[in-house]
Parts: structure tokens; C-alpha cells; sequence
């Protein structure tokens, strides 16, 4: 009996650490930086991947060529260069990553490729670029917390 109760707690944990994918999405703020090296951290210590993402506003859809054209390679390109820093840290970290650039808002893009990409835990700082003072929790962060179907680990 006591080895069977030893085997189901041992399979108690091994399900709660399986932890194989982190979702770390990022916005050029201090916050998504120090989100970054705990990501690292922990990939490290679980043998994940981690999934680099970023959100960029929506392409406008008012404009005619080549102006439509225009706007989405300066989004584009202002979304390659806030990410590139980040990309710099975990080569370094000698991870395993992947990058999503995706169009739309954070608060509900987070938790779908979370969903679609079968994460296993979200790692994101706890305010982002706005960093309205007062403020215990970003509103990205407090919607990804209800909306995320994975564990969400919020770093300061």
C-alpha cells in the first residue's frame, strides 16, 4: 500500500512539473526584460522552449496603396526591432525559442497561442510600457491571469 500511495505522488509531481513550453510574451518594457530572464531561468532548470511573442497594433485598414503597404512595414519593422534585444539575451542563454510577431491586442492574444500552441506557462512581467503608478497588477497581465487556461508565473 505504501508503495502504491509513493508512485501516485511521484506521478502527482512529474504531471504538475511537465513543463516543456514557455510562453513569454514581451512588450520593450523593464518588466518584459526581467519576464525574459526568468523565463530563461526556468527553461534551464525544465528543458523547455521558450516562445518569444510580441502583439503590435492592428494594421490599419483605412489606407489605400501604397500607404496600407507603408504602415504595415514600419509596424513590422518596429516590432523586428523592439524584439531583436531579446533575441540578443536568449542566444546568449543558449536556449531552445521561437518568435511570434502577432497583430492585435495582448489581453486577448496571450492566452489564444497559449491555447493553440499548447503552453504550459506563461512568463510576462507584471506591468508593461504604460506602467501606470498605482496600479498592483498591468491591465494585459489581469486579463491574461482570467483568460489563460496554463499557469501564469508574473514577475516584477
Amino acid at each position: 500500500m505504501q508503495d502504491k500511495m509513493s508512485a501516485l505522488k511521484q506521478a502527482e509531481k512529474e504531471e504538475v512539473m511537465n513543463i516543456k513550453q514557455i510562453l513569454n510574451p514581451v512588450d520593450g518594457s523593464e518588466h518584459s526584460i526581467h519576464s525574459t530572464r526568468y523565463a530563461i531561468d526556468l527553461a534551464k532548470l525544465l528543458d523547455a522552449k521558450i516562445i518569444l511573442m510580441h502583439c503590435h497594433a492592428r494594421f490599419p485598414i483605412v489606407l489605400s496603396e501604397p500607404y496600407f503597404q507603408q504602415a504595415i512595414n514600419e509596424i513590422s519593422k518596429t516590432s523586428e526591432e523592439l524584439v531583436e534585444p531579446f533575441i540578443k539575451i536568449l542566444e546568449k542563454a543558449d536556449v531552445k525559442f521561437d518568435i511570434r510577431i502577432l497583430e492585435g491586442t495582448p489581453g486577448n492574444k496571450i492566452p489564444e497561442v497559449a491555447r493553440i500552441e499548447k503552453i504550459d506557462l506563461i512568463v510576462m512581467g507584471s506591468r508593461g510600457v504604460t506602467d501606470f503608478t498605482g496600479l498592483l497588477l498591468g491591465s494585459v497581465a489581469h486579463q491574461v491571469l482570467n483568460k489563460a487556461d496554463c499557469p501564469v508565473f508574473i514577475t516584477k
